[in-house]
């Protein structure tokens, strides 16, 4: 059930065409790829605040799980979804739980308190280079390999989930550091491959915990998303090549950590996107400090949230295309019939064409 949004979400109607449900929603159905038993052991749930998260924990699992996504329809909004009795019952026969944290999906911290599960719960915000809360721990890079030219960011990205179940889990119920908005940061991390592949790492690591018998098989299905994110990875760096410093503009944050491993300047005035993203009114010197910084001649491409809209991003779309300056948009949950690749390769694919114009 969704309840008053703060965000101005865009008529379903207009979102059908977009996307379908790809993976298991409330009901449980499993996922592609989980057919519900597998050989050695009973098959695995995992639930998944998103089906941007479901996506990969079904590539990683193949068929030792089946995924359900509480979120997946372009017509919800993670931000203020108000969870079930049924959504709290998924949740208590989960093996494992991957939300996105920061705020984003805060009603995965109701359900954990409320089911009393135990499950260990993975949190992606956590795996961010640039996140608040990183104890600390060093992330090794993907599958153990050196990866000499990343940025610095990339290089001292934190490995909070290294202490997995028992860092989640406590006598007396979940801790959950990673849930509440934190000012500054932007919670949109699964934009960011690099955080990603972090992530799956996990995924593949909790579940060979779950079960030992196929835990290399884990390993194995892990290893090969990683090089597909890695080639996400790939394609950046040649935006960057050829792009690197031109300035774009975003009604809302959502694609900024994409943009960033591109090479790309965020020219937003924060004010603006803040305001957006809110669903408050954009006050009326900031407006102006938009339409000028578009005006400016120097802003290459604008994106927009495919799933969110308003006077203002309405306003800035106006503006870009009578500038002539190119508009793209960005969903926050993924569309049907693509996995989490795939999707991701397609943003980059229309950002590179945008900007080479």
């Amino acid at each position: 059930m969704i309840v008053g949004m703060t965000r101005r979400l865009l008529p379903a109607a207009a979102l059908v065409a977009a996307a379908s449900l790809t993976l298991a929603g409330c009901a449980g159905t499993a996922a592609p790829g989980a057919s519900g038993s597998s050989e050695g052991g009973d098959t695995l749930s995992i639930v998944a605040s998103t089906n941007v998260y479901g996506s990969l924990a079904a590539e990683v699992g193949g068929d030792a799980v089946e995924v359900t996504a509480i979120i997946t329809s372009l017509a919800q909004d993670p931000h203020s979804y108000e969870a079930s009795a049924r959504d709290q019952l998924t949740v208590s026969e989960a093996d494992l739980i991957i939300e996105n944290g920061g705020g984003y999906d805060a009603f995965i911290e109701g359900l954990i308190d409320a089911s009393g599960t135990k499950a260990p719960v993975l949190t992606a915000v956590e795996y961010a280079h640039d996140y608040p809360g990183a104890d600390g721990h060093g992330h090794d890079d993907h599958a153990g390999e050196e990866h000499a030219d990343e940025t610095p960011a990339a290089a001292d990205a934190t490995h909070a989930g290294e202490e997995h179940a028992d860092e989640h889990a406590e006598e007396d119920g979940h801790d959950h550091a990673g849930h509440d908005h934190i000012e500054g940061f932007n919670e949109h991390v699964w934009y960011d491959p690099h955080t990603i592949a972090h992530l799956v790492e996990d995924i593949a690591h909790e579940l060979g915990e779950l079960d030992a018998e196929r835990a290399e098989t884990f390993e194995t299905n892990a290893a090969a998303l990683i090089e597909r994110i890695e080639g996400l990875e790939t394609s950046l760096e040649a935006i960057s090549a050829e792009h690197a410093g031109q300035k774009i503009f975003v009604t809302e944050p959502v694609p900024v950590y994409l943009a960033a491993a591109a090479g790309l300047e965020d020219a937003t005035p924060a004010a603006f996107s803040e305001a957006v993203e809110e669903g408050q009114d954009v006050p009326p010197a900031t407006l102006l400090e938009a339409q000028q910084t578009l005006r400016s001649g120097d802003v290459r491409l604008v994106i927009v949230n495919a799933q969110t809209g308003g006077a203002e991003t309405t306003e800035m779309t106006r503006l870009a295309d009578e500038l002539g300056i190119p508009v793209l948009e960005f969903s926050e949950l993924m569309p049907d019939d693509v996995d989490y690749v795939a999707w991701m390769q397609q943003n980059i694919d229309e950002m590179s064409g945008a900007l080479a114009g």
